[in-house]
């Protein structure tokens, strides 16, 4: 089965010349001024009908939102942008979030994850572009001072932003054994993909470093929130395609990363694993005594040397419980086994040291920047620390710490700056996001409403809602095609054809 996945990401934002200025306002200038400037489908509504955030996979709805609307869709239709790589950028609470479209491999996830940088990079620079003008792209608002974006999960106020992951995965698999063997995974993946953070507890009172950003955020091991009551397993019931046959995964306990290698590994170690749990793998032996806990004792173990206490007595480190999971998974395409030799190097790295990764993941990298500053006198308990932690993940090339490192040959690239670019405007060729974004593209002006499965035009004097359930459908092969023979002022011609040639509940004229 085709492992679709993709991720959503939340930046950090702040208008350092103003900064009690709401993160709300601040996102939400970036997120007009960019649709306002580049040709999308900016002001569409986002169409929540098939939207559940607390309905529960295990069977259940909290239904706290049922009584009334979630949100006014007028309210924020104006900080929606349908993006032309079939992606989404828009307001989530208090911060500009980007969801990467839907791919169907661990590779083009992490590249259409990198473009999200690119996206709000040119976003900054619409606002700086209107404020040089002196123009608000908001009614009754001064201009927006110019804003800094950070690819992080912390504020260092005690708030938590999320890095998520998602993955289709078929409903017939026992959700309770799709727990059981990711949460070992999930506690100790962290060696590989965590981002660093300088401070330890949920303000980051106690000083010192640790491996993760997210690891003192996390309460138990399955929950349905996001926000509070976190969770190693997310239970969110939302699959966005055929409901009976497949579901989606939504995994929160990740860190927002800006290495290419740590966010490859992310997404195609976590594959590899639910393919193996898929195909009855059995991972049972590897339960954890206290799964909460060691969330939080593997990232404040620098010398990956803690031994995590299983639920049989036995007693294995992070890096020894890795392989395990390595040994037992079975790449089967070339992505996969990519993924599996870098598992295995990157292993064999940790167990030399974290510096011996150094230009491979995020947190061993921040970790050797730190200690070098320490050696010219920067306490890690210091403020210069945590600014240090925060310049790694500026995502603007001329000031973030990771980018430095780039440019000087000390961190490792999987694909250049020129693809990363390019998937920023253009969609996935193999997944439906191809038909959303190039409908975004093209058409963009007479997009009225969109989802993840569905997208709603005006054609004249008619709307139109196009349904698009399956994620292998709709795709370049199948309707490149009618892109090539109707342009832009076309729109009802595509429609009729499609009408024609696809399934009868495909379209509905309203």
């Amino acid at each position: 089965m085709t492992r679709f996945l993709g991720t959503e990401t939340e930046y950090g934002i702040v208008a350092p010349s103003h900064a009690a200025l709401s993160p709300i306002i601040t996102s939400t200038h970036l997120v007009v001024a960019f649709g306002m400037a580049k040709r999308c489908a900016t002001g569409a509504r986002w169409d929540f009908a098939s939207e559940h955030p607390l309905r529960d996979t295990r069977g259940f709805d909290l239904r706290r939102y049922q009584s009334t609307p979630v949100i006014d869709p007028s309210a924020i239709g104006m900080a929606n942008v349908v993006l032309t790589n079939g992606g989404r950028f828009y307001v989530d609470h208090a911060h500009p979030e980007y969801s990467s479209p839907e791919t169907t491999n661990a590779f083009d996830a992490m590249l259409y994850d990198c473009a999200g940088d690119v996206i709000l990079s040119s976003a900054c620079a619409q606002v700086a572009h209107f404020s040089a003008r002196n123009h608000s792209v908001l009614d009754n608002h001064q201009p927006c001072p110019a804003l800094k974006i950070y690819k992080n999960n912390v504020d260092g106020k005690g708030a938590s932003y999320g890095a998520h992951e998602n993955y289709f995965y078929r409903k017939d698999i026992d959700f309770d054994a799709i727990a059981r063997g990711l949460i070992p995974f999930f506690v100790t993946r962290q060696v590989i993909i965590g981002a660093g953070r300088v401070g330890k507890g949920v303000s980051g009172q106690e000083s010192g470093f640790q491996i993760s950003q997210r690891a003192d955020y996390i309460e138990q091991e399955i929950s349905l929130e996001t926000t509070l009551n976190r969770g190693i397993i997310n239970t969110r019931d939302e699959p966005h395609t055929t409901a009976d046959r497949f579901g989606r995964l939504h995994v929160i306990i990740g860190d927002a990363n800006m290495s290419q290698i740590a966010i490859f590994l992310k997404l195609g170690m976590t594959s590899l694993v639910l393919d193996a749990i898929e195909a009855g793998v059995d991972f049972s032996d590897l339960q954890l005594k206290d799964a909460v806990a060691e969330v939080k004792n593997v990232s404040y173990d620098l010398g990956l040397k803690h031994a995590l206490a299983l639920a049989d007595g036995r007693s294995l480190t992070a890096l020894e419980i890795l392989w395990h999971y390595h040994q037992r998974v079975n790449p089967q395409t070339q992505v996969d086994r990519s993924v599996h030799q870098l598992w295995a190097e990157v292993l064999e790295l940790l167990a030399q040291g974290p510096h011996k990764a150094a230009h491979m993941l995020d947190w061993c990298a921040k970790y050797s920047l730190l200690e070098s500053f320490a050696q010219r006198g920067v306490s890690v308990h210091s403020a210069k620390a945590q600014l240090i932690d925060l310049q790694y993940s500026d995502i603007d090339p001329q000031k973030s710490l990771y980018h430095a490192l780039v440019h000087k040959g000390r961190m490792q690239q999987l694909v250049s700056a020129q693809d990363i670019s390019a998937a920023a405007w253009t969609p996935p060729q193999d997944t439906r996001a191809y038909f959303r974004g190039t409908m975004a593209d093209t058409f963009g002006s007479s997009i009225l409403a969109a989802n993840w499965d569905s997208l709603s035009t005006r054609c004249g004097n008619q709307d139109v809602r196009i349904s698009f359930p399956g994620l292998a459908d709709f795709t370049a092969q199948k309707t490149k095609h009618y892109f090539d023979s109707f342009g832009q002022d076309q729109l009802e011609q595509l429609l009729q054809a499609l009408s024609e040639d696809m399934p009868n509940d495909a379209l509905e004229w309203l």
